[in-house]
């Protein structure tokens, strides 16, 4: 499987406009036939916890179904960040498109304290299934929690997927942390970080792949847009700026 890792600049709070970068991203690793490309936190929005009320939507919102065409049209996944209209709230979620099936979501289960005024928790931890692969998302905060990965371990993942908007010390801690994870249960880890100031700081890109063994072999910059494309058999990468 061909699992990518896309880096991007979200403009702040622009929906419209961030769905058309998506899209060029996704076309633009299109040329390498991935099976699944996933972006970070909120990429849609942008990580803007007082944005999210007014910038919130749901699963349904027709603006999306661009994502569900591409998808259906290239046999690809593709999971995007997105605030989640609730019943009890909104959600910090990941909307996941796939060929030919209704699209599902995936609500991060542990907030940050500082969210916590602006979003809601999910209640439950997913697999996705892809080319009979189980990847585990992880939103943010939550990766660096080790009862999130145990889970997603004990779940059967096989692949750990964080979607996350990090500062350059949120990088340097995940580094560490995910490179032990992908050592501890002998399952490759990929981060997709965003690039670019979102919410009160700025957030360091730097997306990278740790293979099973918990080695660094690929990482972007925290400075440019980019995808990371990982090949989960020969665990070559492809890096696309």
């Amino acid at each position: 499987m061909k699992i990518s890792a896309a880096q991007i600049e979200p403009v702040k709070g622009d929906i419209p406009e961030n769905i058309n970068k998506h899209v060029e991203i996704i076309t633009k690793a299109l040329a390498f036939k991935p099976d699944a490309i996933f972006f970070p936190e909120l990429s849609l929005t942008g990580y803007e916890p007082t944005l999210a009320k007014q910038l919130a939507t749901t699963i349904d919102d027709q603006r999306i179904d661009i994502f569900q065409k591409i998808s259906d049209s290239h046999k690809i996944t593709i999971g995007i960040g997105l605030p989640i209209i609730s019943t009890n709230g909104i959600l910090i979620s990941m909307v996941i498109f796939q060929p030919d099936i209704p699209r599902k979501t995936y609500a991060k289960q542990q907030l940050h304290e500082d969210e916590k005024p602006y979003f809601v928790s999910g209640n439950h931890q997913i697999q996705i299934s892809i080319n009979n692969q189980k990847v585990a998302p992880a939103i943010c905060y939550e990766s660096l929690q080790p009862n999130h990965s145990e889970k997603a371990h004990q779940l059967g993942a096989e692949i750990y997927l964080t979607s996350v908007a990090k500062s350059q010390m949120g990088v340097d801690n995940a580094k560490v942390h995910f490179s032990e994870i992908a050592r501890k249960y002998a399952m490759p880890v990929l981060m997709t970080n965003c690039i670019g100031f979102c919410d009160n700081f700025e957030s360091a890109g730097n997306s990278s792949v740790w293979n099973k063994k918990g080695k660094l072999i690929g990482e972007l910059d925290r400075n440019s847009e980019g995808i990371l494309i990982f090949d989960t058999e020969t665990e070559k990468i492809i890096i696309i700026v």
